[in-house]
Order: C-alpha cells, then structure tokens, then sequence
C-alpha cells in the first residue's frame, strides 16, 4: 500500500528574489500540491535567515487556507522555545475558528535551553560512520555544537526571547498546550483561564526531532504522532524513530505510532536534469552549516561558478548525498527505500529549486508516479 506524501515548504528566497515573491509562490506552490494529492503541506519557522521567508508559521497558514480548500496544512514546526503555551494556542484556535479541523500543530523543541550542548557537547557517537542500511544511506553525524557557540547565535538568542526569560521544560510546555486546548485552565483557588479561541480547536498535535533524544521520547509517551528528519539530521533518523516508538503508549489520539519521515527530493523529466535543478543545495547548505544561515538559493551559474575545497565539501557531503535526485522513478524508489527501512507512515518530502516553475513541476511529477 503506497503511504500518504506531504510537503515541507520553507517558501525559500532565491537569488535576486525578495521576500515577497516567495511567499506569493508559497501560496501558487500550495494550491499546485492540493490539486497534485498530496495529503499536508507544512511551513517552517526559521528567523534571521536570508534564503528563508517562512519566520511565522501561522500567519503563512492563514494565506495558505484562504487559497485552498482541502489540503490539511500545518506547522513544522512551532518552536516553542520562543511562545509561551497561550500565543501557540490562539495562534492556531484563530486558524481553526475561520477554516475548522484543517491544520496540524506541529511543535518542535528548538528555543528550549541548549547550555548543556554549549558548555559540553557530546562526544561523537561510538560507531558513528557512514553505513547502508537495507539500501538506505545513513551517514556520519553533523554536530551543530560549535554554531551555538557562537557570538552569531547569541545575538539570535537574544533577540528571538524577552529579557530574562526562561522556557520551562519541553514536557511542560506541551502539557500547558494540552491543557489550554481541553480547558478550562484552573488553579488552586478555583479560578478558570481559557483560550479563546483555542479552547476546543480541532487541531492535530505532532512533535518533530532529529534524534533520539527528548523530542521522539516526549512524543511517544502521550500517544502523539511524531515526524522525524532524515532531510536535516540523516545520520539519526533511525535512532529517532526506534526512540519514539519504545516511548509509545496507545492514547486516544493513536492506539500505536504513527511516524512521518521526511526527505529533500528534486524531481525532473529525466536524471541529468534533475542533477542540473539540484546544483545550488550543496551551496545553500554551505551557508547554513558554516553558521552564516541560509543564504537566497543560488541559480545554476552561481552554483557553477563555486570552486570547492575538500574541507567544504566534506562538510556539506551528507546532505548532498542523501538528497533524492533524478526522474520520478529514480525519486520513488530512493523514497521507498526510506519508507521501507525507516517503517515511515507518510513521507514530507521537501524541494529547493531556482526556478519556480521547477519546483512546482518536481512535486506534480513525484505525486504522480508515487500516487499512480
């Protein structure tokens, strides 16, 4: 049985682009996916970052909504490091109230105290070397330790939170939205909050991570469905998924896990051309992996004219090599290769292209020889 295909938008600047423009294909984008079948269609949250115009994700969704129809839309993923409970809430029971029981809350862990990793970054993975897995490449992991060291971080930091402020733990954040959606909120003198609107919204709660760690264990735990990152961390997508389901207890949101995996993919008539849309990631991966984030997507003669060293293309070969690039045929198979080894119930599947047109004809051509 062929699983659900869903979309990951970044609504990415290109190259001589402006914000607005992206966003404007944003929306065409969205509109094309609907048509093409596709089951969801998410948008980041990315701030500070040049080649990325999607910062808010719930002000994108409302545009999205109001262009669309059917097409379940949501987040990948809030994070929740920078809102408090409440504004995540309102955000989203405002989406629902105007077009109900169409969005996905997903909520990421990014903006939660990261000192530890700062002060002490975990030694490499015993192991932690390039393997197949079943046909699948899992390659070696990528610390981002050293990009939240620094000074440039910082000032993000300090930016994206209020003096002073503190995030409590992922878990308490999480309950403190449950919580609001159920309402009311009460304390011990009996007093009532409630979020309107928010309170009773129809939303779909989903949590993301790129590892084993806290954000597939804290997933699992309440019964919720997770989606983890083959196309941002490749290196963990297995220990993501195994952690998630050995956290999993049957809710009444899901009596067993639900896992979404997702992948960069360039689809196009044939492989060479494929190859040749797909020049500018190595490039656009570059600038976020040397801590300058994301730069506008390069075009082709940009991407061309970039003379590599060893050291650059050593620090960008994981992801290069686990893109999934060529005809749709080529896609689909690396694409069930992943959903095989990673036992994936849906795939979001993401692609950057200079050209928009590009970009819209690579997702028509992958949902039609995935969906037949």
């Amino acid at each position: 049985m062929t699983v659900p295909l869903s979309i990951l938008d970044l609504a990415p600047v290109v190259a001589g682009g402006t914000a607005g423009d992206a966003l404007r294909r944003t929306l065409d984008l969205a509109r094309a996916a609907e048509n093409s079948g596709y089951a969801r269609y998410w948008v980041a949250e990315h701030h500070f970052t040049a080649g990325v115009a999607s910062s808010q994700p719930a002000l994108l969704l409302g545009q999205i909504a109001a262009v669309t129809e059917r097409i379940r839309l949501g987040s990948g993923a809030v994070q929740t490091g920078h809102q408090t409970p409440l504004s995540i809430v309102e955000q989203f029971g405002l989406l629902d109230a105007l077009y109900p029981g169409r969005f996905d809350l997903g909520l990421g862990r990014s903006g939660q105290p990261r000192s530890e990793a700062v002060a002490a970054p975990a030694p490499e993975p015993a192991g932690n070397e390039e393997r197949v897995v079943g046909g699948l490449l899992i390659p070696k992991s990528f610390s981002f330790a050293p990009l939240l060291a620094s000074t440039r971080w910082k000032l993000f930091a300090r930016l994206l939170q209020q003096a002073g402020a503190s995030p409590p733990p992922f878990t308490e954040v999480l309950d403190e939205i449950e919580a609001l959606l159920a309402g009311p909120v009460t304390d011990e003198q009996g007093n009532e909050a409630r979020a309107v609107p928010g309170e009773g919204a129809d939303l779909q709660l989903w949590l993301l991570g790129s590892s084993g760690g806290e954000s597939a264990q804290v997933a699992g735990a309440p019964g919720l469905p997770f989606a983890a990152n083959y196309h941002v961390a490749p290196a963990q997508v297995l220990d993501a998924a195994a952690a998630y389901r050995a956290a999993f207890q049957p809710s009444k949101t899901l009596d067993q896990p639900y896992v979404m995996v997702s992948a960069d993919v360039v689809a196009a008539p044939d492989d060479a051309t494929a190859r040749s849309l797909a020049a500018g990631y190595g490039l656009w991966v570059h600038s976020i992996r040397t801590g300058q984030g994301a730069i506008p997507y390069p075009s082709p003669e940009q991407a061309a004219q970039h003379r590599w060293s060893d050291e650059e293309r050593e620090l960008v070969a994981d992801r290069v090599a686990t893109q999934f690039v060529g005809s749709p045929q080529t896609v689909v198979a690396g694409l069930r290769t992943l959903q095989r080894v990673t036992g994936a119930d849906e795939l979001l599947v993401t692609t950057m292209t200079y050209e928009h047109a590009d970009r819209v004809r690579s997702f028509e051509l992958l949902a039609r020889e995935w969906l037949g």
